[in-house]
């Protein structure tokens, strides 16, 4: 039983906004559904985190659903900043049960069991937060942060933190997520939000303050999901 994990898929499989105008986008979903089948077994686990569908509504998202879902392995799903169609976690979990989507999951204020490990997250927010209205949002983004880190800690488990946004980008840090992974002892830490490689050049990658930084945008990975180890 192995843990991957992936971010920023970018299904537009109900709507008309296709990546594929994106330059090492072209046929993209072909591309990951053979490269995911290639790695990743029923018994294994996948996360996803954030930026999973263009949808607006939970309603239009279903085909993209149904393609995460045909996918072997359990999924694991965190809020990105596109992922617009979000609701509250009984709203998307009723909608995952109506649909049959038995084997996705949400992390949102919890923590999530793979083998000895509690998969952990949270969306995040920017480096740069300056307004009122984004330290507000930062906020909230630590406490769920917190809570998904208490709700390891219950649980028994060793934390791994997932984040959609990156905790720190071009020199930029947000300190207050920072603050949380480095008080938790986390070794590592997975992030998306990040694509081309002149931005990539720009993410944290390796070791920062004792914290492993990997970027798992799913055109940085080429559409295969990274073995979290």
């Amino acid at each position: 039983m192995s843990l991957f994990a992936i971010a920023d898929l970018h299904l537009s499989l109900g709507t008309n906004k296709p990546m594929d105008v994106f330059e090492g986008w072209q046929n993209y979903t072909a591309r990951l559904q053979k490269n995911w089948c290639a790695v990743v077994g029923e018994k294994d686990t996948v996360v996803i985190a954030g930026d999973i569908s263009w949808a607006m509504k939970l309603e239009e998202s279903v085909k993209d659903f149904r393609f995460i879902h045909d996918l072997p392995g359990r999924k694991l799903i965190l809020k990105g900043n596109h992922d617009y169609w979000w609701s509250t976690k009984q709203k998307i979990e009723r909608f995952l049960c109506a649909n049959g989507f038995t084997d996705i999951e949400i992390v949102h204020n919890s923590a999530a069991k793979v083998g000895k490990r509690a998969v952990c997250g949270t969306r995040g927010w920017l480096y740069n937060a300056e307004t009122q209205q984004d330290k507000k949002i930062v906020s909230r983004e630590a406490g769920r942060l917190n809570a998904s880190l208490e709700d390891a800690a219950r649980q028994g488990l060793e934390p791994v933190v997932f984040l959609h946004y990156p905790p720190i980008y071009d020199g930029m840090e947000c300190k207050e997520i920072l603050d949380i992974l480095e008080k938790n002892n986390i070794r590592d830490c997975y992030f998306g939000h990040i694509h081309g490689s002149l931005a990539a050049k720009k993410a944290p990658m390796g070791e920062y303050k004792g914290i492993k930084m990997h970027l798992i945008s799913c055109d940085h990975l080429g559409f295969l999901p990274i073995l979290v180890k």
